[in-house]
């Protein structure tokens, strides 16, 4: 009896197909994965440990933690530091599942007066640590407008595109 090879043909198309199905169900369950971004920077707890209330000023502040990339817009009383951390999930909308805002406010003398750090608990400002020498942050109205535009800042203004 002779070998045709047709046997051997459709063993290797039958691998092929599975191969290429397996390659398929990776490639979706690759797009489906939730990737995550970071937007913004927040100084972290061991880098505010180094900022001292009530000595430390902008000039010293700039060397330790960085300049932020907002400030008080009218009188120019506090820095904010803003962070968003962004969900991608396949060909769905990216959605903000966190944010926080760091307040540092300064004395009319130029020291570091008050130290807040702020979040977002559903959809209410809520402060997450203080090291203030005074109650209450200047400047409480762009903290919440920081924060306040949760879920509505498209990603397309985030990014530039």
């Amino acid at each position: 009896m002779g070998y045709n090879g047709k046997g051997a043909t459709r063993a290797a198309m039958g691998r092929a197909l599975r191969m290429g199905m397996a390659g398929v169900l990776l490639f979706v369950v690759a797009a489906c994965s939730t990737i995550y971004r970071n937007h913004g920077y927040v100084p972290t707890d061991d880098e505010l440990a180094l900022v001292e209330v009530g000595k430390d000023t902008r000039e010293t502040l700039t060397e330790k933690i960085g300049r932020p990339t907002a400030a008080g817009l009218l009188n120019d009383t506090g820095w904010f530091y803003v962070q968003s951390r962004w969900a991608y999930r396949g060909a769905f909308e990216p959605r903000e599942i966190d944010r926080q805002v760091l307040a540092i406010t300064f004395s009319e003398g130029g020291t570091v007066q008050n130290i807040e750090r702020f979040g977002l608990e559903q959809g209410r400002v809520v402060p997450l640590s203080r090291r203030v020498t005074e109650t209450n942050v200047k400047g409480m109205g762009i903290i919440r407008q920081l924060l306040g535009s949760f879920g509505r800042l498209s990603p397309a203004a985030i990014t530039g595109d």
